[in-house]
């Protein structure tokens, strides 16, 4: 039951920081904060964390030779099949990620190579064993990428895998356009949005409205409720919903990446739908405990690539 990602792999420099919020960091000096590297990205999350549930997770994207060798190997590491694509002209994509005391982020972006994704990176072999595409919202937001997302997904689609979508942020979805988002995507038949993607996309006033309405044009929406927990709609119905888990959070980055990892992952298996969406709010619940975006590694499996010096030019 093979799972072909396609999306961002991001270096992810986190600084974990005790203000309440962004508005709290005083200007034109120090703000002191705990600053750590990680591998990360929406779509490299999100095979990480299938990976480790079980899944025979790959992943199609684009890095930089800068740190090729590093991210790969961390993919490796996680369990993921990584069909890296090299950009020598141009780093690997880098966000920077401000945590605040609460754990929400706010993020400054470079997306790099991931931005050049494209139609000339794509091999039809590519889904050879899978039986589901993924589609981090992020390869649509660039025309080589909104290029490759249809030509994968109709290749998906000629050869019955099935799909699945991620808006991914809502600042990129709003410039994209949410009509537009819908018009392009809507060959797969599972959308997985956050409360704010839904409500943007729908135009809708709640998290059950918009869920609905996604159904009617996707086949079946999972919205994602943070702490609230998540709810499911087929064809215009609720089915089936859960609460959030009590869990102390250190950091958000990749809990939404985590959770469709979770869903697809346990889906892909013949999950009913309440038990995939408890997988999803579970694989959620961890991910915030951790530090970025991957599921947590044994300090024991670390190694030399752990950390690496940070290239951006």
């Amino acid at each position: 039951m093979g799972l072909l990602v396609i999306g961002d792999v991001v270096t992810d420099v986190v600084a974990l920081h005790g203000e309440p919020n962004l508005a709290g960091l005083a200007a034109g000096t120090d703000t002191a904060a705990d600053i750590v590297l990680r591998p990360g990205g929406s779509g490299a999350n999100t095979a990480s964390w299938a990976a480790r549930l079980g899944a025979d997770a790959r992943i199609l994207t684009r890095v930089g030779s800068d740190t090729s060798e590093w991210h790969g190997a961390e993919l490796r590491r996680s369990g993921v099949r990584p069909h890296l694509r090299i950009d020598h002209e141009r780093p690997t994509a880098v966000v920077i990620a401000m945590v605040d005391v609460t754990g929400e982020r706010s993020m400054l972006t470079n997306r790099g190579a991931g931005g050049h994704l494209g139609t000339d990176d794509w091999d039809e072999e590519l889904l050879d064993g899978v039986a589901h595409l993924h589609l981090s919202g992020y390869t649509l937001f660039a025309e080589p990428g909104l290029r490759l997302s249809r030509l994968a997904l109709a290749e998906a689609a000629r050869r019955g895998v099935t799909a699945s979508v991620d808006p991914a942020s809502t600042g990129f979805l709003r410039a994209f356009g949410p009509e537009r988002f819908v018009r392009e995507t809507l060959t797969a038949r599972l959308v997985i949005p956050n409360l704010d993607e839904a409500l943007l996309l729908t135009g809708e006033a709640s998290a059950e409205r918009a869920a609905e309405k996604l159904s009617l044009l996707y086949g079946t929406a999972a919205v994602k409720l943070g702490s609230m927990g998540a709810l499911m709609a087929r064809e215009g119905r609720l089915v089936a919903s859960v609460p959030g888990l009590p869990v102390e959070v250190v950091d958000s980055t990749g809990a939404g990446d985590a959770f469709a990892a979770g869903l697809i992952t346990a889906l892909l298996t013949g999950a009913g739908d309440e038990a995939a969406l408890d997988a999803g709010r579970r694989a959620g619940a961890e991910a915030v405990t951790v530090i970025g975006g991957r599921p947590r590694i044994l300090q024991s499996d670390l190694g030399a690539n752990q950390l690496y010096p940070l290239n951006t030019n």
